[in-house]
């Protein structure tokens, strides 16, 4: 391992974890000064700050006049259980999973809510064929799988005339990848992600067809306060205005503003989008070239441009897992890479974050140190033996 020699350029920022993730370029938290600290969400100030996040939100995202934006508590959990909660039951129900949070949504329909639902599973790596699921039912399913490093790579699966609604958790997607709105029914986030936000605070995104479920659809089960959308059988509005459920951090907030403005301030969603591709393609070409790593994601237009899902494929490797575990580890403390140790639930691996706040340059400057602690675990191992 002495004879290994150490790359000489290094990551700017080491930070790539999938959640919360890096911040955006040059931050400061001189950049949050602005923030009505002490001051209440329902002030003049509070709701005008509130309103327009979600006015920059549907600015930059492409969201269609008529959709209802608003900013919900518990994060992008939260914002799918109001979703779930609030409208499934009306009509049969499909649930599509292929990595850990969609599991989550599953077990959450059948075991909570205790559907009928059809369930359909793909492996890590994979995704569900979308030419079997019937979409005159609900459907809810991911993106992008955080946890597993594969994406929905468009929307034309999903019929415009379809009868059921689809309900999308889009959280490592949104402001990374191009959503067809149309498509898409229910549309959920949080901020933590792609603009490297706060956590505790998620956004849902309601076309007018969730809103006309809403206003005629009761569930059978109790409502949590939390998850009520509806007054006397109409849309509460104010939700969707900036007068939140609850009281949010008005720091947060004006976090999510200042990573709102970036975007904004770079050419919004077609730039955003172009980060992303670009610091992806840097980690496919580097795995091109090596053939000890691998992708995750089995079919390459699958394969997620925001959490980028590696795992080693040298033969030389008998215990995958405490191999990829010494690999972060070892990244982690030279600090070019930090949090990049597969999900807990997902197949042993790396997982690299290239959402659009990560800069490229850094991505390219943590490969050779890939290479570099992927030869010195493999020389450790050698010398084990």
């Amino acid at each position: 391992m002495s004879d290994l020699q150490t790359p000489a350029a290094r990551p700017a920022n080491p930070r790539f974890s999938s959640g919360p993730c890096a911040k955006i370029p040059a931050y400061s938290l001189d950049l949050l000064s602005d923030a009505p600290l002490g001051r209440s969400h329902r002030a003049a100030v509070g709701k005008a700050k509130l309103k327009e996040a979600i006015e920059l939100t549907r600015e930059i995202l492409g969201v269609p006049a008529g959709y209802r934006i608003g900013i919900v508590p518990g994060s992008d959990t939260g914002a799918v259980e109001m979703a779930m909660w609030s409208l499934l039951g009306a009509r049969p129900v499909e649930m599509l999973a292929w990595e850990s949070f969609g599991e989550g949504w599953v077990t959450d329909a059948v075991k909570q809510l205790k559907l009928d639902a059809t369930v359909r599973k793909a492996p890590y790596g994979e995704i569900v064929d979308f030419a079997q699921v019937d979409f005159d039912k609900d459907v809810v399913f991911t993106w992008n799988g955080t946890t597993s490093g594969v994406r929905l790579p468009n929307g034309d699966a999903i019929p415009a005339d379809r009868a059921g609604l689809t309900i999308c958790d889009a959280t490592s997607a949104a402001f990374a990848m191009d959503l067809p709105w149309d498509k898409l029914d229910v549309v959920t986030f949080s901020w933590q992600k792609v603009l490297g936000g706060e956590g505790a605070h998620g956004m849902l995104i309601l076309s007018p067809r969730a809103v006309e479920r809403l206003e005629s659809y009761t569930p059978a089960w109790p409502m949590p306060k939390i998850f009520r959308m509806t007054k006397g059988g109409k849309l509460i509005e104010g939700i969707f205005e900036g007068e939140t459920i609850n009281t949010p951090s008005m720091l947060a907030v004006e976090d999510y503003l200042v990573s709102l403005k970036w975007a904004k301030s770079i050419g919004g969603l077609k730039a955003l989008v172009a980060r992303a591709e670009a610091n992806s393609k840097a980690v496919a070409d580097f795995v091109a070239a090596n053939d000890w790593i691998a992708n995750l994601a089995v079919d390459p237009a699958t394969a997620s441009t925001t959490s980028v899902c590696l795992k080693f494929t040298d033969p030389r490797i008998t215990d995958g897992a405490a191999f990829a575990k010494a690999v972060a580890k070892r990244l982690e403390k030279e600090g070019v890479a930090l949090d990049v140790g597969a999900y807990r639930d997902a197949p042993a691996g790396l997982r690299i974050w290239c959402g659009s706040t990560v800069e490229t340059s850094d991505v390219a400057a943590l490969m050779p140190w890939l290479k570099w602690a992927f030869e010195a675990e493999i020389a450790a191992l050698a010398k084990a033996a």
